[in-house]
């Protein structure tokens, strides 16, 4: 292949990549390979960052380990729901329309059902029967200078999860518990949790794993001057 057949070629397969990854909320218990994760995060350190600072930093469980943090996490969150991200007014209503869809249609779970609801809920903090899971961080003094390029890398990382047949969901929700995450990790208090990562293969029987969660137009929010 000549560099003009091969750039079409990349460009589709990158293009498949991002239209095919969904945050997968029912997982399968068949185990991860540590050599694909591996393999995964070698290439993913590639990712651009400001100053090269590479300041993603991320802790992956499974087996035991991932069993006691979702023990705990699980328990905190029923014991305090408090404590789960709220998003700004303004934001809410997206929030609500993916819920409608996961809970009321995919899960069939009546709106005013609030034993189902919490039960569902409760599932983010079980990574939903994920067998391997991720929890990303970055050192708070590097919070407001370079948070961005801890989302590159991330996006990297799930894109390549995705090109080896792995499914994925970022789980913003257990940064809430971040208390928690710190305590059973050992996690210094200099670092600022922003989200978990579960990955495993998705249950294709399972309706939420088909729900589509849409996106606006792009240019509802991108501007282009010439």
């Amino acid at each position: 292949m000549t560099p003009t057949t091969i750039r079409p070629v990349l460009y589709d397969t990158l293009r498949h990549l991002i239209s095919a990854r969904h945050s997968t909320r029912n997982f399968l218990t068949k185990s991860v390979s540590n050599d694909d994760l591996r393999n995964c995060l070698a290439l993913a350190q590639n990712a651009p960052s400001g100053s090269n600072t590479q300041p993603w930093r991320a802790t992956f469980l499974s087996g035991d380990a991932l069993t006691s943090l979702k023990t705990a996490l699980a328990a905190a969150a029923d014991n305090d729901p408090s404590q789960i991200l709220q998003l700004p007014e303004a934001f809410r209503h997206y929030r609500s329309t993916l819920g409608r869809k996961l809970y009321g249609q995919a899960m069939g779970i009546a709106r005013d059902d609030l034993p189902a609801h919490t039960t569902a809920v409760l599932r983010n903090f079980e990574f939903f029967g994920a067998p391997l899971a991720g929890i990303i961080y970055i050192d708070k003094a590097l919070y407001d200078v370079d948070l961005l390029s801890v989302g590159i890398w991330l996006q990297t990382l799930v894109l390549e999860l995705t090109a080896l047949g792995l499914d994925t969901c970022i789980e913003v929700s257990v940064a809430g518990y971040s208390h928690v995450i710190k305590r059973e990790l050992c996690i210094s208090d200099d670092m600022e949790v922003l989200c978990g990562l579960a990955v495993g293969y998705g249950d294709p029987t399972s309706a939420v794993n088909h729900v589509v969660a849409g996106r606006d137009e792009w240019e509802q929010w991108i501007d282009i001057r010439d």
